[in-house]
């Protein structure tokens, strides 16, 4: 099976992602940042206002609201600490629909709020209605045109989707999107492996020709408890020590992230401990 690989750099840890939806505090996981590779903010989509203006939004909220400001305050921290930060846009919603219906107003939206929050150091795009790929791909090249080569652009398919070619829930083929020009941009994939999150799953992802370090092998809290949180570890484990180059892992949200419903905190260092 040949491996197909964009040649730049890769960074070779095992990276730990949550993605922050319900923003409940990360006092806890500030106490050992180390463990948290990145963190992605969910989630960011576009509509107008009840003035028929225009906007951004994340999840209900416009960006600036003082709602988030905690959350600001956090992450930025977060970010001086060496955790990643992202911004996950997309997800359930129309939110590609939107942007690409006046790309030119709602991405400037985007793009200052990128250039106000300078911790934020890229994008995760969780596209999960019909979009058309050269839209994505003007997309991607708008992002480095402004942000640069080392802003972290990654993509949230659902497992099958990698597993085998085809179309997707985002209505293009992600191996199309990868081996085009626009594909090298692609740091990682956030793989949704929600049916299935083993071995198993991984490595038929690898046999249709992705490389291990392009993706990550992404969990929902609600697969795993206390009881079997170690059933997690142990697929890491194996998937680690058959895949040396293993990207990573991500768990879907960090409100309620296994194993410890009251420190879901603890979901990192546990999977940081494994491997």
């Amino acid at each position: 099976m040949i491996i197909f690989k964009h040649l730049y750099n890769y960074h070779y840890n095992m990276k730990t992602i949550y993605y922050y939806q319900t923003f409940v505090g990360i006092d806890k996981a500030l106490e050992h940042i180390q463990d948290i590779d990145v963190i992605n903010v969910s989630s960011i989509h576009f509509g107008k206002d009840s003035d028929g203006c225009k906007s951004i939004y994340l999840n209900d909220n416009k960006p600036d609201d003082s709602i988030f400001n905690k959350l600001w305050l956090q992450t930025e921290k977060a970010s001086a600490q060496g955790c990643t930060i992202m911004l996950m846009m997309g997800g359930a919603g129309f939110a590609y629909k939107e942007l690409f219906s006046d790309f030119s107003t709602y991405y400037n939206l985007l793009k200052e709020l990128l250039q106000q929050k300078t911790w934020i150091q890229g994008i995760d795009l969780d596209i999960e209605e019909n979009t058309n790929i050269d839209d994505v791909k003007k997309l991607i090249n708008q992002l480095i045109q402004d942000f640069g080569e080392d802003f972290i652009i990654t993509m949230a398919p659902i497992s099958s989707t990698l597993i085998t070619d085809g179309t997707s829930m985002a209505g293009f083929n992600y191996k199309t999107l990868y081996l085009s020009e626009e594909g090298k941009h692609i740091r990682w994939f956030n793989t949704q492996c929600y049916d299935s999150f083993s071995l198993e799953t991984y490595e038929k992802i690898i046999n249709n020709g992705y490389p291990p370090e392009k993706i990550v092998m992404g969990m929902e809290s609600g697969q795993f408890s206390e009881s079997t949180f170690d059933n997690a570890l142990s697929e890491v484990t194996k998937v680690k020590d058959k895949y040396p180059l293993f990207s990573g892992v991500f768990d879907w949200e960090y409100l309620n992230a296994p194993p410890n419903k009251d420190d879901p905190s603890q979901w990192a260092k546990l999977m940081k401990e494994c491997c």
